[in-house]
């Protein structure tokens, strides 16, 4: 009796990985819920509030100023060094780069271009809004910092609010976001919440951003995950548009290639179908009839008309008969007897 063999952890890890005969039929796209948008609306008058204390110099940007005097970096030089790799993981182009290899494979897999989409879209919402909003409030950070208890407001700078905690909430929050389970889900957002509070507190640490930089970023990004539902109709155009596209280039190459028209008048080319075979008779073909009598060759005078042609047979031998030696009357031809006398001696 043959029995299957049990598949173990790996085997299941290695399946995963195989592509997909086709494209999921029911993909999870998150939809704008009611409880979203009452999240989406919470998480926005949060983000006006923070810039409204920074703006009047209330009391967020006092806690702002004894952060910055307590420097953690002092209290605690001991974690420097692993502070700044872990800060990377705020970066836009390493972590750009991480998950975009993680969501590529994902679009291989599942023959859907949504993730990456997805992705490039959230990514560049970040760039407009985080990035509008530094250069709009211009304020500057702590290691440059003019006027103790000031907010530094409009001089310049550009780090409310904090492109790296921003960064890492929509990075490594876009995983839980295309999560293809509940249970994905909830431990991919729990995880993404993690890095991202662990690269704001860094950057704190590190006395690169204010705590209120910090806080605002963590806003920024919940903002875009939350705004990416009214995003998919677009997403889902664009991949159509790709995927048109890709089709219309296969068919062009695919496609064979013209037949050049034949010119009115011209003999037409005959094609190995057309010829006769070895037991047929060859159909006699009628005369064409030449639209103008031929004309007579001229040549130039002095010169005579060359004959008729003839045969290299017939034609008259170049050299003249016999030998081309002058005839020599003391000669004696080979293999007969001399003329000479012979004599005594």
């Amino acid at each position: 009796m043959r029995t299957e063999r049990k598949l173990t952890r790996l085997d299941r890890v290695f399946a995963r990985l195989d592509r997909e005969p086709e494209r999921p039929a029911h993909i999870d796209v998150p939809r704008m819920s009611r409880h979203r948008v009452v999240l989406f609306a919470s998480t926005l008058a949060f983000y006006v509030a923070i810039v409204w204390a920074v703006v009047i110099t209330s009391w967020l940007v006092r806690l702002d100023w004894q952060v910055m005097f307590f420097r953690p970096y002092q209290q605690w030089p001991e974690i420097h060094a692993f502070l700044d790799y872990y800060v990377v993981l705020g970066q836009r182009g390493p972590t750009a780069v991480m998950v975009s290899a993680w969501l590529g494979w994902r679009s291989w897999r599942q023959h859907t271009l949504r993730p990456l989409l997805v992705l490039g879209a959230s990514l560049l919402l970040l760039n407009i809004t985080v990035g509008a909003a530094k250069i709009g409030m211009g304020r500057l950070g702590p290691h440059y910092a003019t006027t103790v208890g000031s907010n530094e407001m409009w001089l310049g700078g550009d780090i409310f609010p904090s492109g790296h905690t921003a960064n890492a909430v929509v990075t490594w929050g876009i995983l839980a976001y295309l999560a293809s389970t509940p249970w994905a889900r909830r431990w991919l957002s729990a995880l993404s919440a993690v890095v991202s509070l662990g690269v704001g507190l860094t950057t704190v640490y590190l006395g690169t951003h204010w705590l209120s930089d910090v806080v605002l970023g963590w806003a920024a990004g919940l903002l875009i995950l939350l705004a990416l539902p009214w995003v998919e109709p677009l997403i889902a155009r664009a991949e159509t548009g790709l995927f048109d596209l890709r089709d219309y280039w296969r068919n062009r190459r695919s496609a064979p290639a013209a037949v050049p028209a034949v010119p009115e008048g011209a003999p037409a080319a005959l094609s190995p179908l057309d010829t006769p075979a070895d037991d047929e008779e060859p159909a006699v073909r009628e005369p064409v009839a030449a639209s103008r009598p031929p004309r007579p060759p001229v040549h130039p005078p002095g010169f005579l008309a060359p004959g008729p042609h003839t045969a290299r047979s017939e034609r008259t031998p170049v050299t003249p008969v016999g030998s081309r030696r002058p005839p020599q009357s003391d000669r004696v031809t080979r293999g007969t007897a001399s003329a000479r006398p012979l004599t005594g001696g």
